[in-house]
């Protein structure tokens, strides 16, 4: 251990700890459907991507940064109330399967929609903070991954202060636990879901930007939610906190296990460890770390 560089493991583990925040963000937008609704809303990637591809084409046209963010997160509003009153409302208390299978077909159709729209080119996104080394203490850590990081942790925070301490978020939380009783306290379903898929389009868009500005605007990046995955079954499907720890323990994970154990693999096992990880969880804790225990039948 004498010739271990503990400067180099800390760089790592910070940098995979930056890519966990923005993880977390990316899961979150299906753990507040996922709550209020029990849908595995896997259409949460195309959002991201026609936010982020609806943002830059905005911008390309000479919209202000300010202007085009609030047009933006106005059409993300339309369209997560629109899915939710046109598909998911009608069919409410229908199986998981059908439920998914319906998500699964909005999916493609926004990412139609996107192309119809925008067109298929691949934009780049200058989001004005250059992606160069920034030393703390002797560990190398890029400026963007920091800048990224402070915006995704400050919009999980915002998120989780906005459910916890305000009336809607009362009501989101009461939903969550269960409709029925909701119901019976005079809760409005239709009025907490709409608001919970408006906060699902504000996280896509956010998400989108900062994944975009990283890997540019192109269509691969709806791809961004399957990384999600293995975050949701670390830290629970149904769980805010969850999301968030379930995003830094895979993103730490990843990156260190490229760089320790990735060259008896050949490399590139950043791509997949994340997976492997999460089958493992699957088969000792099937509800994640924080998520609701499931019963056995």
């Amino acid at each position: 251990m004498a010739d271990f560089d503990w400067l180099f493991f800390t760089e790592v583990l910070v940098g995979g700890l930056l890519s966990g925040v923005m993880y977390s963000l990316v899961a979150i937008g299906f753990v507040l459907i996922y709550k209020t609704s029990g849908v595995l809303n896997f259409a949460q990637g195309a959002m991201l991507l026609f936010a982020a591809l609806t943002f830059v084409s905005l911008r390309e046209r000479g919209i202000s940064f300010p202007l085009a963010f609030t047009i933006t997160f106005a059409i993300m509003v339309v369209i997560g109330i629109a899915v939710e009153r046109t598909v998911l409302r009608p069919l409410t208390n229908k199986s998981p399967i059908t439920l998914f299978m319906a998500t699964l077909g909005l999916s493609y159709i926004i990412e139609g929609a996107a192309q119809l729209i925008w067109g298929t080119q691949v934009h780049g996104l200058d989001l004005g903070i250059e992606d160069v080394p920034f030393d703390v203490g002797g560990v190398y850590i890029s400026q963007f991954d920091i800048f990224a990081a402070v915006v995704a942790a400050s919009m999980v925070l915002l998120l989780s202060l906005f459910f916890r301490y305000t009336r809607i978020g009362l009501g989101f939380r009461a939903v969550a636990d269960d409709q029925f009783a909701a119901l019976t306290v005079g809760l409005r379903l239709p009025w907490i879901w709409a608001t919970v898929w408006a906060a699902a389009g504000l996280v896509a868009l956010v998400a989108g930007l900062l994944w975009g500005a990283r890997v540019g605007v192109q269509f691969s990046l709806s791809l961004i939610v399957l990384k999600a995955l293995p975050v949701l079954v670390l830290g629970g499907f149904d769980s805010i906190l969850g999301a968030i720890v379930g995003g830094l323990l895979i993103g730490a994970s990843e990156k260190l296990a490229e760089v320790y154990i990735g060259e008896y693999f050949g490399g590139g096992i950043e791509g997949w460890f994340a997976y492997v990880i999460a089958l493992a969880f699957l088969l000792v804790r099937p509800s994640g770390l924080f998520g609701q225990k499931m019963e056995r039948v």
